[in-house]
């Protein structure tokens, strides 16, 4: 299905939905996948998915990790990520009325770019030479910004709880959600990517896992960073992706980082596929239900003006030209993280506006996938043929290849 729509205005995840939508309209077919319904269920099979898109956002990037290199992910993770969650925080509390803590909760929510849903806007496989400033921005943003989104999820969450308690919040948030667990994430991922890269790369010839040919490593590799960073109580969404960019750079231009990330990108579709095929059946069986007029407004003002404003402010003064800043600022894709963070914290909290809070996500998701979905295509073409690439030929031209390894020799 990817190959048949790939020069077409129309994505995978639609097809998805209306898959799922199709099912689950079926006169023989009782079950109705409503989030609420199955909170565990709908939280670990979102984190799953997650989880795997991280490795392979990780492994898929070319350009040698600094400050300098990245200044296109700070802006956006410094700026347009604030600037979206107060900006959406403030719609749900002023304009739509919701408490101020689900307002939170919907805005940190909403704010990351999905790291599963932006596979179209990402950088191509490893060593493909599709790493233009765009694709390389999106894909890095949305592997970072789980580090920045989780603390605020955890604030909504402490907000809650404190005002059922009575407990004080704010010491316990800032030394453990947001410094502990940022910075053990940041080492715990660095240090097991280290570990899987010397295993993989740099064990004497005849025991390393690289001569294994088998890309599992990279999904044993996802869920013990995970796992282990989870254990620590720090975030694992951030581990993974650290330890993802630390296992390519082990070795950057090894043979082997292309079957991880291939195998990583199979199982992630699969799992994306089945998510979205539950959520076109959550969206036939009620799930937006609950809507207001004022949540389809609101819903409608967080893609087409809260991120493309928020992005363009944080891109302002950045050495791009204005199609990539636009593209940039537009396709902040939203979908299946978001439906783990609010799976997450209703799970640990509890939320009087929770059927609400759910019916607004499912809108922006559904919203993002149509309209970035039938967008994408043209647009991404549109921006290789400007900077001189065929769109129809081969993942990499000789050029880029020759580009993509002089940046890995640098």
């Amino acid at each position: 299905m990817p190959l048949a729509l790939k020069r077409l205005p129309l994505s995978l995840p639609i097809i998805c939905m209306a898959i799922g939508a199709g099912i689950f309209l079926l006169p023989a077919i009782s079950l109705r996948p409503m989030p609420l319904a199955f909170p565990a269920i709908t939280e670990r099979l979102t984190e799953l998915v997650v989880i795997i898109a991280l490795m392979g956002a990780g492994l898929k990037l070319d350009r040698i990790f600094s400050w300098r290199r990245w200044r296109v992910t700070w802006r956006l993770l410094a700026i347009t990520m604030p600037l979206s969650i107060a900006a959406i925080t403030l719609i749900g509390g002023w304009g739509l009325g919701l408490s101020w803590t689900a307002a939170l909760l919907l805005g940190a929510a909403l704010a990351p770019t999905d790291p599963v849903l932006a596979s179209d806007v990402q950088v191509g496989p490893p060593r493909s030479g599709e790493e233009d400033e765009v694709r390389f921005g999106l894909t890095s943003e949305a592997g970072l910004n789980d580090g920045l989104a989780f603390p605020f999820v955890n604030l909504a969450i402490a907000l809650a709880l404190a005002a059922a308690t009575g407990e004080p919040w704010a010491r316990d948030w800032l030394l453990h959600d947001v410094l502990w667990e940022v910075g053990v994430g940041l080492i715990g991922g660095f240090a097991i990517g280290k570990l899987f890269g010397w295993l993989t790369f740099h064990v004497p010839a005849e025991s390393k896992l690289a001569q294994t040919g088998d890309g599992l490593i990279a999904i044993a590799a996802t869920f013990v960073s995970y796992g282990v960073t989870e254990i620590l109580d720090c975030y694992g969404f951030l581990a993974v992706f650290i330890t993802a960019l630390t296992l390519r750079r082990s070795h950057r231009d090894h043979e082997f980082q292309r079957e991880m990330h291939d195998i990583t990108e199979q199982v992630e579709r699969i799992a994306m596929m089945v998510v979205l095929i539950l959520f076109g059946g959550a969206l036939v069986s009620g799930l937006l239900s609950p809507l207001r007029w004022q949540d389809v407004l609101a819903a409608v003002a967080i893609i087409l003006l809260v991120r493309p404003i928020a992005g363009l402010i944080g891109l302002a003064g950045f050495a791009a030209d204005r199609m990539e800043k636009l593209t940039l600022a537009f396709f902040g894709i939203r979908g299946v993280g978001s439906f783990y963070y609010l799976a997450y914290a209703l799970n640990h909290a509890d939320f009087a506006e929770a059927e609400r809070l759910w019916a607004i996500v499912g809108l922006v998701a559904l919203l993002s996938i149509l309209l970035h979905g039938l967008t994408v295509t043209p647009v991404m073409r549109s921006i290789d043929r400007q900077q001189g690439r065929d769109p129809d030929g081969p993942d990499a031209s000789p050029a880029a290849e020759a580009a993509t390894g002089a940046e890995i020799k640098e």
